[in-house]
């Protein structure tokens, strides 16, 4: 038998590369299913977290009311519903008791997530003080002890004082030692101050009463008096003899002008002491000047020897000249802080005839 050989059909040449595109997409199924599932997954996430952030999911809570309970009752309540209460601030208040919710958010009856913060506010009460003198302290210092107290600064005014250094308390409003609620407003009359300097007037030959009302006229301010004998052929009791600074200088409104003064012509016998004397200014809590009078007696008269504000610890010191038995007295925001004996005058001998010569 004969076989004849048949050639095989040829599939065309155009339909080869078809072909191996299918068989490559066949054999990668399991590429496309996985990409597919990956997809789907992403899509359904990205839904599911745009639904809980508009409508969050999970157990929702009524928020109960904590307005009038006690914080640590609110605290409680809150954390038995599983929120979380928060104090975001404390306030004067007349209508709760101190430590008392007077505010809440979000207000009771919102349906929020369970782990909700409820922000609350707490009651400090009304605290009542006795109003503290803040005259003679400089307007810091004061507005300082307002801020301490929780009182605030109102209205403020200035009037000319010649006693009163500037920007330092003359009056207020609250006056000193009245009752007052936290967060009251203080009104505060201020000092424009003295002028910046004055005119020394002339005192000599002037009676010391006279010469007291003259300073005060001119706005000058003495200082230590010497009452001294000048013999039989002085000038009459109570005469200005020498003072200092002398007259028209222009001094600082607050520096002190010393007389010197006759004791009269009949007086002799009496010690004269020079004297050097300090005081040192005590340290209180507020480190505020204080109004401060150092006064000299002595066997010719009472006279101060300084009259003004001094800071906590400051020393002051003076030389003194003192007739007979003499004491210092020193007064802090006018009560008597301490007193010093500087000298005390012997028995009188029976005076022989004519002046005794004075000891300087």
């Amino acid at each position: 038998m004969i076989l004849k050989e048949t050639p095989l059909a040829r599939r065309p040449a155009h339909r080869a590369p078809l072909a191996r595109g299918l068989r490559w997409l066949e054999d990668r199924d399991w590429i496309l299913a996985l990409a597919l599932a990956f997809a789907v997954g992403v899509g359904v996430w990205f839904g599911r977290a745009i639904k809980d952030f508009f409508a969050p999911s999970g157990a929702t809570v009524l928020v109960p009311s904590l307005v009038g309970q006690t914080e640590s009752d609110a605290t409680r309540e809150s954390e038995r519903l599983g929120l979380k209460s928060v104090v975001v601030s404390r306030a004067i208040s007349e209508q709760y008791p101190k430590d008392v919710v007077m505010g809440q958010q979000p207000p009771a009856g919102t349906h929020v997530r369970e782990g909700r913060q409820v922000s609350i506010v707490v009651s400090r009460g009304v605290n009542i003080y006795s109003m503290p003198d803040l005259r003679y302290q400089s307007l810091r210092n004061a507005r300082l002890e307002l801020s301490r107290l929780r009182l605030d600064l109102g209205r403020t005014r200035y009037v000319a004082n010649d006693d009163v250094p500037a920007n330092h308390v003359v009056a207020q409003d609250p006056p000193p030692l009245s009752s007052v609620r936290e967060g009251s407003t203080v009104s505060f009359v201020l000092s424009k101050g003295p002028p910046a300097a004055v005119r020394v007037p002339s005192f000599v030959d002037m009676d010391v009463e006279r010469a007291r009302a003259e300073a005060e006229r001119a706005k000058v301010h003495l200082g230590q008096i010497v009452w001294t004998p000048f013999g039989r052929s002085g000038p009459p009791r109570g005469i200005v003899v020498r003072q200092l600074p002398g007259p028209g200088v222009l001094a600082d409104p607050f520096a002190p002008v010393s007389l010197q003064v006759s004791a009269g012509p009949g007086e002799y016998g009496y010690l004269l002491r020079q004297v050097h004397a300090a005081v040192l200014i005590p340290n209180n809590e507020t480190d505020a000047a204080q109004r401060v009078r150092v006064q000299v007696r002595d066997d010719s008269g009472t006279w101060n020897v300084f009259d003004s504000y001094a800071q906590p610890g400051q020393r002051l010191d003076f030389n003194l000249t003192v007739i007979g038995t003499a004491w210092l007295d020193t007064y802090l925001n006018n009560e008597l802080l301490n007193q010093t004996q500087l000298g005390k005058e012997p028995p009188l001998a029976t005076p022989a005839p004519g002046p005794v010569p004075l000891r300087r």
